[in-house]
């Protein structure tokens, strides 16, 4: 069995793939208390002494919009954190699986594969690309985008985020001109769960089966859960984006190489969603 230390596993994402692959690898989790991914010295010394054969590297500073105030914690989470880690692991002649996004992209020329050229646009992504170049070619490279999943009480996803709204009556304003491509984090535990057993040190994209503007999405959302599809409004990104971070407008992903796990569409996963709930 193989023994996959990993950063971020109580996270959103994190706790999921831990929860569904837990009887066939051995996990071993580096809580935040434990490990301080920006203090060099504290990874070299944690790490170097533990047995394992692969790191996931799923911590991250997410918060898309205050990376932009807060670029130095952004910077030294997202691409000296990643560069510690990656130091010791490749010391080790060990194997690294860093997760990525779509905000890597700039939205202007979708679909993006594994094989567009990335150009963020806002810091978060920024933070982000610097991340995979740390590793480039050296190491497993995972970008999913928008993932939503069952009940998670730490922080709702989007699609649990509009349900709650929807559901205590609030009216919605969605955007109608930009596209995501959400993505149910079981699809990404089990693809990953063949990318670990077939590692090699590549790009892959673990991305929904379709992707739509968030108006539709929310009303998907909506139809799926019996709830007031009046209530969402259609704005434009332009609406939408002041006073924002710089997002990517059309954050259509797709994979060229994911030949091993079929992806769900959003109304497939919202189906299944449904049922875990």
């Amino acid at each position: 069995m193989y023994k996959v230390a990993l950063t971020g596993a109580t996270g959103m994402v994190g706790s999921r793939i831990v929860e569904l692959l837990r009887s066939e690898f051995e996990f071993i989790n580096l809580p935040q208390q434990q490990l301080d991914i920006t203090n060099q010295n504290q990874v070299w010394h944690t790490l170097l002494n533990l047995d394992f054969d692969f790191f996931l590297h799923l911590a991250a500073y997410t918060n898309v919009d205050r990376a932009e105030s807060e670029q130095e914690t952004a910077y030294k989470t997202n691409v000296i954190g990643t560069q510690n880690i990656f130091n010791v692991v490749k010391k080790k002649r060990k194997k690294m699986i860093y997760i990525s996004t779509g905000f890597v992209f700039d939205g202007k020329n979708p679909p993006f594969s594994e094989d567009s050229l990335p150009n963020p646009l806002g810091y978060y992504g920024k933070t982000k690309y610097e991340g995979e170049r740390v590793l480039e070619h050296e190491a497993m490279i995972i970008r999913f985008d928008y993932p939503y999943r069952q009940e998670f009480a730490a922080k709702k996803d989007f699609v649990r985020t509009i349900k709650s709204l929807l559901e205590q009556n609030l009216p919605l304003k969605m955007v109608i001109d930009s596209t995501m491509t959400p993505t149910f984090i079981d699809d990404i535990a089990f693809g990953l769960r063949y990318l670990i057993q077939n590692y090699t040190p590549e790009v892959f994209h673990l991305v929904g089966a379709d992707s739509l503007s968030p108006y539709s999405a929310a009303q998907l959302i909506a139809h799926n859960f019996n709830l007031n599809i009046d209530l969402i409004q259609p704005i434009t990104y332009a609406q939408y984006s002041q006073n924002k971070a710089p997002r990517p407008q059309y954050s259509t992903l797709i994979s060229l190489k994911n030949k091993f796990w079929p992806m769900k569409t959003f109304n497939e996963g919202l189906k299944l969603l449904r049922n875990q709930l």
